[in-house]
């Protein structure tokens, strides 16, 4: 069972979040806040196995929050999805660099979000597609400080770059017909050389390193 919290200073919001959450089987809603101090008492608290989190609230705001969960190693095992209305390059990496492992717009599907969450809790990173290509924007080609990739080997060079373009890791195995298990064990090699916090944060190494994927995809 994934257990989430959800937090935003929307009741009306929070009310959604909890009906998509409440209706899987595979979920269960650990609680709610509506600003980033209750949520890190929440979390605290309850240690979920996931954060949907809002960037713009009352007194401490999301960007602190993710920055306090990020911080702090009993809240590992927690990972924060980022639920936002704001999709500016300025929100999209400051979340980002605060630790966060997945960004999802307020008006996406609803079963994007909910994948969002399986994802993460897997310990993978999720990033739309329009978020994907302001990173690649950003940092693609010489963009960005540079990022010495030396220590990698070949295949842990290409499974990096495949994490860069916004795939699981099953079919990242399924491109390269490999096992997952295979894949997880690259990617995690990979996060611990350079050392990368998480599998966004692996992803954009590689794309400041300018591994692409070839053929590309």
């Amino acid at each position: 069972m994934i257990r989430v919290v959800v937090v935003d200073d929307e009741a009306l919001i929070r009310s959604g979040l909890r009906m998509l959450i409440e209706r899987e089987p595979d979920l269960e809603l650990a609680g709610e806040a509506a600003d980033g101090a209750a949520a890190l008492e929440l979390i605290r608290r309850e240690r979920p196995d996931v954060a949907l989190l809002d960037l713009r609230m009352p007194g401490l705001d999301g960007l602190a929050a993710l920055r306090a969960i990020a911080a702090d190693p009993q809240l590992r095992g927690t990972r924060a999805v980022v639920v936002t209305t704001f999709e500016t390059d300025e929100n999209v990496f400051a979340a980002l660099d605060a630790g966060a492992a997945g960004f999802v717009l307020k008006d996406a599907e609803p079963a994007e979000l909910i994948r969002a969450v399986r994802v993460v809790a897997g310990g993978e990173a999720l990033l739309s597609p329009s978020v994907t290509r302001r990173v690649i924007a950003r940092f693609g080609g010489t963009g960005g400080p540079p990022v010495d990739l030396g220590a990698l080997t070949e295949r842990e060079r290409e499974v990096a770059a495949w994490v860069a373009t916004g795939r699981s890791n099953d079919e990242i195995a399924a491109a390269l017909a490999v096992s997952p298990a295979t894949i997880r064990t690259h990617v995690g090699r990979a996060m611990l050389k350079l050392n990368a916090r998480d599998r966004a944060q692996l992803a954009v190494y590689a794309i400041r390193a300018g591994l692409t994927v070839n053929p590309p995809r």
